[in-house]
């Protein structure tokens, strides 16, 4: 991992799209941990400044409209249902290919990975989202992959929701080295101690009925939002 951040001694920019219906953990907790990194600004871009609504119930102010954002070191998409109307919206796909270019990084967690994809910025990536929904990443072109953190060359995904605040920590051990990353995660008080094991569908707690419903449920639903994505890309020959 990187001594020194990716931007030498200068501050470093994160860029974090927000968008109606996120899920806020996805973008709150990564942005509570890399923003007490030194020299770090976190700027939340969306289409306007108006507040936008989570799906917790809340809303959000953003920081920056798109024409307004700053060139990002790191760009970071969150996920969310609303990552899935997100990918029909060209505007808001532009200006995540648009910081891509310039980014040192270019990440996402959860179903943000997805937004990453209609952007056509996985083909023949190795990334990852929640689980209930990552085998449909291959059809943008993506290298489905289990995993916390997922890191293909300039590329890290994280998994679903809390895999957020793991994905960030590898975000600032990269940038900053594993000392500082360490600091924030004390300083955080990072040390999760759940009272069940059921997390994933791996973990001996899980339900496995409830594993299927969930996977036939999320095909169901985001499938054709993923479908109409990857037909965009054929015609756009990116993927």
């Amino acid at each position: 991992m990187a001594d020194t951040p990716v931007a030498g001694a200068g501050p470093l920019t994160f860029v974090a799209l927000l968008f109606p219906r996120v899920t806020q953990l996805d973008l709150t907790g990564p942005v509570q941990f890399l923003s007490r990194l030194p020299g770090a600004t976190v700027h939340l871009a969306w289409h306007d400044v108006a507040p936008v609504p989570t799906d917790s119930g809340f809303s959000i102010v953003p920081t920056v409209s798109f024409d307004e954002a700053p060139q990002a070191d790191v760009l970071l998409v969150p996920g969310g249902d609303g990552a899935f109307e997100l990918m029909d919206d060209q505007a808001a796909l532009d200006f995540v290919r648009r910081q891509a270019e310039g980014a040192s990084y270019v990440t996402s967690v959860c179903t943000g990975a997805f937004v990453l994809g209609a952007a056509g910025l996985l083909d023949g990536v190795r990334a990852t989202t929640h689980w209930a929904s990552r085998a449909m990443l291959a059809d943008l072109g993506a290298i489905p992959t289990e995993g916390r953190t997922v890191r293909d060359g300039r590329v890290i995904t994280g998994g679903g929701v809390t895999s957020g605040i793991d994905f960030a920590l590898t975000v600032a051990a990269e940038l900053y080295g594993d000392d500082e990353a360490r600091r924030v995660q004390l300083q955080m008080e990072y040390a999760p101690e759940p009272p069940f094991d059921a997390g994933s569908p791996t973990r001996p707690e899980a339900d496995q009925d409830r594993v299927r419903r969930m996977l036939e449920t999320n095909r169901e639903r985001r499938g054709p939002a993923v479908a109409r994505a990857a037909a965009r890309l054929r015609e756009a020959g990116r993927p």
